[in-house]
């Protein structure tokens, strides 16, 4: 789906836009993917509710295409294949703009392209052997018909779409390769050689020089007083005269 605006990865917008069925539904990828879906379905429904009769001389049923069991077989198996891949691209495609991851978005569309360049070739076998073995069938004496024909013709639409789905993912490849990588911020790396920060550009530092302040007294301000150190060679008062007595 081809993003209206903002950026996109791989033909999808990024995640966050929300999903609009109605657009969905209008796209030509999804269409075309739609009547994939419904042409395996007519192609092995064909073959496995008509494709089988039976006759008096063989009571097993056998291939309408010129009794040839293998060539109905590879037609089932590869319209019932089919099927289930067109059902799980539709979802995928839904769930497409919801991945965040532009890598898985790439495995995605890479999984579309190989698939539907596969199936267009795998298709292409399909026709080519249910005509061969057609143009073979003498006895068509109780086949149906319509049903056969059906068949073939389908097959061949079934080339068409699935070779449009191819363009279709090969040209959503191309748009994803052409974009680049989509931005995802990361963390930087510390870098311990850097003594500031990466944003923060340090300016001229001037230091400025610091001139001390010289303060003066005055000088005519009286020294202080100052007390005579303690002595203790006093005599004691009241012990003048005093003279112990003689027995």
């Amino acid at each position: 789906m081809e993003g209206t605006g903002g950026p996109t990865a791989y033909g999808a917008p990024l995640a966050g836009g929300g999903f609009d069925f109605h657009r969905f539904i209008r796209e030509p990828q999804t269409i075309v993917r739609l009547l994939s879906w419904v042409f395996a379905i007519v192609v092995f429904g064909t073959i496995t509710g008509e494709g089988y009769i039976n006759t008096v001389q063989k009571p097993e049923g056998k291939c309408i295409f010129n009794q040839s069991d293998s060539a109905c077989s590879y037609a089932v198996g590869i319209g019932v294949i089919a099927f289930l891949v067109c059902v799980a691209f539709l979802v995928l495609d839904v769930y497409l703009p919801f991945m965040s991851n532009a890598q898985e978005r790439k495995y995605a569309v890479m999984a579309d392209l190989g698939l539907s360049g596969v199936w267009t070739f795998l298709w292409f076998v399909c026709f080519c052997v249910l005509t061969s073995q057609w143009s073979q069938t003498l006895d068509d004496g109780g086949i149906p018909l319509d049903a056969a024909r059906a068949t073939i013709a389908f097959s061949f639409f079934s080339i068409a779409t699935w070779g449009i789905l191819t363009y279709f993912a090969l040209g959503r490849f191309r748009r994803g390769v052409n974009d680049g990588p989509v931005p995802a911020y990361t963390e930087p790396p510390p870098d311990h050689h850097t003594p500031y920060p990466p944003t923060y550009a340090p300016t001229s530092y001037n230091p400025t020089t610091y001139t001390p302040t010289t303060y003066t007294y005055p000088s005519n301000v009286p020294e202080p007083h100052h007390q005579p150190p303690f002595t203790s060679n006093l005599s004691p008062q009241g012990d003048d005269g005093y003279q112990p007595p003689k027995y």
